[in-house]
């Protein structure tokens, strides 16, 4: 089994200090998951850019989670479902839309539900949706910004769920209360 470091402000690697200062700025503290991807620093700035990136989509606080969840939950990671649960309550995502994300059970409108579903069909498509799943996308009120701005959550969270699932990332304080384990895994 291979150990990864989680780093500190102190020990990380020159190049990653800068980012990690960033990430405390950001979020308070030092996420564990940043800890760990300041082993590399290109996947650690990479990351945080495409959050900033993802973040200022066109998708409004439900929708970013919807698309941030429906990922991390079939990806089965440990850390980030917990974790976005804490920031989707930051962000005033109801409890109904997080329990549902989180326990894979209807969410409460249809175009939240189409939007899992697309993001899904992504994931497990691996791009090569059909155009029919394409067109019901749009057809839910989404546009062809939001479609690619898809692949840019697909992308962010790639990179940390993979990460997570490497490293075991250690859970934070901050997210234990939050802790989930996939249904039937």
């Amino acid at each position: 089994m291979t150990d990864f470091t989680v780093y500190t402000l102190d020990n990380a690697p020159e190049q990653s200090k800068a980012l990690l200062q960033k990430s405390i700025s950001a979020f308070g503290r030092l996420p564990s998951l940043h800890a760990v991807m300041a082993e590399a620093p290109g996947l650690l700035e990479g990351y945080q850019q495409l959050h900033q990136l993802f973040l200022n989509s066109s998708f409004d606080n439900d929708e970013k989670t919807v698309v941030w969840q429906t990922i991390n939950v079939e990806n089965n990671c440990h850390y980030c479902v917990p974790a976005h649960t804490a920031i989707a309550k930051a962000m005033g995502v109801s409890d109904e839309i997080s329990n549902a994300l989180r326990d894979e059970t209807p969410l409460p409108t249809a175009k939240l539900e189409a939007l899992r579903t697309f993001a899904l069909a992504m994931m497990r498509q691996r791009g090569f949706v059909e155009d029919e799943k394409v067109q019901a996308f749009l057809d839910a009120g989404f546009t062809q910004r939001q479609v690619l701005e898809v692949v840019l959550g697909l992308a962010q969270k790639v990179m940390s769920n993979y990460t997570n699932h490497l490293a075991k990332t250690p859970m934070d304080s901050a997210f234990s209360k939050y802790e989930w384990h996939k249904k039937g895994a």
